[in-house]
């Protein structure tokens, strides 16, 4: 076998089960929550929480493994990596773009398009954006969602602080810029909870509540909140990025991990730009 693994500098991965597991957590997260928001049964989402960071520790350890101690990640297998990066930032690219779809396809038309949707949403809407009923309780957007975008264009540039630390073995500040940049992440989120908290109106939909459910609250909370997932998301991936920092991971020529949690994070960026331009800021009244 090392024979033939020193003809080629591919990574011919060994079998693993981490995608099976990985797949039953998915599993029981799905149908946990269905469970929990129907029938209040919370037993299978815990058992989906556990399992899936059981799956996460133990495969992030077999990639550390073979990244830092077995030297399978070689230019070439970088280089594969960064492809399967690049177009994972591109699904997910696709993924709010139908958010956003959605969102302009309601404000640009508000009264609708058609006979039906003349009936439907011009009822709920009052012909404008944001709906009538509405159009007092939304968020000022030079409040809460302005410090939250300090926050998170911050965040952006201590990470790229922390890249160039690396990229030049200084390993200190790279601990600092990063520390940083996690705790930016985390406070963006504790303020886009406080937000949720004091928001005007709710997701869930109220028989005879204006304020309950809805073409806006619904693409609203959907775009801002899976915004917030990634958020905390990409919050984790450079937590563990500090620990294996740490631990004294990465090197200024191979750090694609820390790389790819950048890429990430300034995606995060990016999103949030166009959701406090269009969703906050666009069709405010304030």
């Amino acid at each position: 076998m090392t024979d033939v693994a020193a003809k080629h500098p591919y990574h011919l991965v060994d079998p693993s089960p981490w995608p099976a597991v990985g797949a039953l957590a998915a599993a029981c997260l799905a149908f946990g929550l269905i469970l929990f928001l129907h029938a209040d049964i919370t037993w299978l989402l815990l058992v989906g929480v556990a399992l899936m960071v059981f799956t996460m520790a133990g495969w992030w350890r077999d990639v550390i493994r073979e990244a830092e101690y077995e030297g399978h990640h070689t230019p070439v297998v970088q280089i594969g990596l960064r492809y399967g990066m690049a177009l994972f930032i591109a699904s997910e690219v696709m993924f709010f773009a139908a958010w956003f779809w959605a969102y302009f396809d309601a404000s640009f038309f508000p009264g609708g398009v058609g006979s039906e949707e003349l009936i439907g949403r011009a009822a709920y809407t009052g012909g404008q954006w944001p709906p009538m009923a509405l159009s007092d309780r939304v968020f000022d957007p030079w409040d809460v969602p302005f410090l939250n975008t300090l926050v998170l264009l911050s965040s952006g540039w201590t990470v790229t602080k922390a890249h160039q630390a690396l990229r030049q073995g200084l390993r200190k500040q790279l601990l600092w810029y990063l520390g940083v940049t996690i705790l930016l992440g985390i406070t963006f989120t504790s303020l886009q909870a406080n937000e949720y908290g004091h928001a005007a109106f709710s997701f869930a939909f109220v028989e005879g509540e204006v304020a309950a459910g809805g073409i806006y609250p619904t693409t609203f909370f959907m775009a801002t909140g899976f915004h917030g997932a990634h958020v905390i998301i990409g919050t984790i991936f450079l937590s563990v990025c500090f620990f294996r920092a740490v631990a004294g991971h990465f090197k200024p020529d191979h750090h694609f991990g820390f790389e790819a949690a950048a890429w990430y994070w300034h995606f995060v960026d990016v999103v949030w730009l166009f959701l406090f331009t269009f969703v906050y800021f666009w069709w405010n009244p304030y």
